[in-house]
C-alpha cells in the first residue's frame, strides 16, 4: 500500500501574517514549532515522511490562508502567486507531493477562473477552502460559480476550519473551547449543513466536498438528522433527496486527519462506507508517525485499509499509480 495524505499544511514567508488569528489560540511554543515546520517543504518534511512511510502529501495553504486578505484584488494576486509556488514545489518532487489550490473567494468569478487555471494548467487536484471568507460561506449564491467550475472540472473542494466570524454566547468566559479542540468542528459541520439546506448539492449533484478530522462529527449523527428533519418545520426548504443523510453519503468525503482513534473510524465506516474515507495526517499539527501507524494497525479489513490509504485518493484526485509515484 502506498500512503497518500490529504490534509498537509504549508505556508510561504509572504503569507505568514495571515495566520495571526490561528496563532492566537495556540500555546506560543507549540505555534512557534508548527510555524517553523509549515515553512519547510523539503528536508525536514521529506525526512519525516520517509521515517513514517508516508509516500505522498497533498499540500494546502495553512488556515486561514488567502481568505484572511481584506483586499479582493490583493487576494487574487496572492492566490496566483502561491498556486504557482505550490506547482513549482510539486514539480521538484512529483512522486512525493501533490496539491490543492488556494482560491481568492473575495472575488467569486476570479476564484472560479483560478480554480480552472490551477487544475488545467498547474496540475493541482482541487482547492482547499478555510471556513468562511469575511463572513461569506460556501452556500452564498455568489459562490455558485465556484461550485459550477469544480463540478465541471470534477475536482473536490476541501472544507477546512478557521476561526469563526464570532463565537456563540455559550463559549463566553471559556476561550479554551474556541479553536480546533471544539468550536472549529461545530462551525465546520454547520457549514456543511448550510450547503445541504442551501441547495448547493441540489444545484450541483456531482459536486464533491472533502471534510477533515473524521468528518467533524457528522458521520455519527446521520440518523438523528433524518429523524429531526421529519419533525422540524422546513421553512420553505424543499430538498430533492428525501433525507439529509443522502447528501452526506453521496457528496461528502472525509479524511482521518487529526483523529487517530479506531472508534470514530469504525463508526465512519459503518455510516458512510469505505469508499468515502481517505487518509490525512494534519501535518505539522499532528505527528506523521502516529497517523501512519494508526491506519496500519486499525482494526479494519486490508481491503478497506487500501481504499483509505491509497485507492480513494487516486480516484477522487485523478492520481494514477504511475503519475502519483513516478519512479517508485
Amino acid at each position: 500500500m502506498k500512503l497518500i495524505a490529504l490534509e498537509e499544511h504549508f505556508v510561504t514567508a509572504d503569507l505568514v501574517g495571515h495566520g495571526a488569528s490561528t496563532a492566537s489560540i495556540a500555546q506560543p511554543h507549540v505555534w512557534a514549532e508548527a510555524s517553523r515546520r509549515l515553512l519547510d517543504l523539503n528536508e525536514e518534511r521529506l525526512a519525516a515522511m520517509d521515517a513514517a512511510g508516508l509516500d505522498m502529501q497533498v499540500l494546502s495553504l495553512n488556515s486561514p490562508g488567502i481568505q484572511a486578505e481584506t483586499d479582493p484584488a490583493a487576494a487574487v494576486r496572492q492566490a496566483t502567486t502561491v498556486n504557482d509556488f505550490l506547482a513549482g514545489v510539486i514539480a521538484e518532487h512529483p512522486d512525493r507531493f501533490s496539491g490543492f489550490a488556494a482560491l481568492p473567494l473575495q472575488d467569486p468569478a476570479a476564484a472560479a477562473d483560478e480554480l480552472e487555471r490551477a487544475v488545467a494548467q498547474l496540475g493541482l487536484r482541487g482547492a482547499l477552502v478555510n471556513a468562511h471568507t469575511h463572513g461569506t460561506y460556501l452556500d452564498d449564491p455568489a459562490l455558485r460559480v465556484v461550485w459550477e467550475r469544480a463540478e465541471h472540472l470534477d475536482v473536490p473542494l476541501y472544507l477546512h476550519p478557521a476561526n469563526g466570524v464570532d463565537a456563540a454566547h455559550v463559549f463566553s468566559g471559556h476561550p479554551e473551547l474556541v479553536g480546533p479542540m471544539w468550536s472549529w468542528g461545530l462551525d465546520t459541520a454547520t457549514h456543511v449543513l448550510r450547503l445541504i439546506f442551501g441547495g448547493v448539492f441540489d444545484d450541483f449533484p456531482k459536486a464533491k466536498l472533502l471534510l477533515g478530522h473524521m468528518g467533524e462529527g457528522l458521520p455519527y449523527v446521520l440518523w438523528r438528522l433524518d429523524s429531526r428533519w421529519g419533525f422540524h418545520a422546513h421553512h420553505g426548504i424543499e430538498l430533492k433527496r428525501e433525507r439529509p443523510s443522502e447528501y452526506i453519503r453521496h457528496n461528502l468525503y472525509i479524511t482521518t486527519s487529526g483523529v487517530c482513534s479506531s472508534a470514530p473510524l469504525l463508526a465512519a465506516l459503518l455510516s458512510m462506507g469505505a469508499d468515502h474515507i481517505l487518509f490525512g495526517t494534519d501535518y505539522p499539527f499532528e505527528d506523521i508517525e502516529t497517523a501512519t501507524q494508526f491506519l496500519r494497525t486499525a482494526p479494519i479489513s486490508d481491503a478497506d485499509r487500501l481504499k483509505i490509504g491509497q485507492q480513494n485518493a487516486e480516484k477522487l484526485l485523478h492520481l494514477t499509480p504511475s503519475s502519483a509515484y513516478a519512479g517508485v
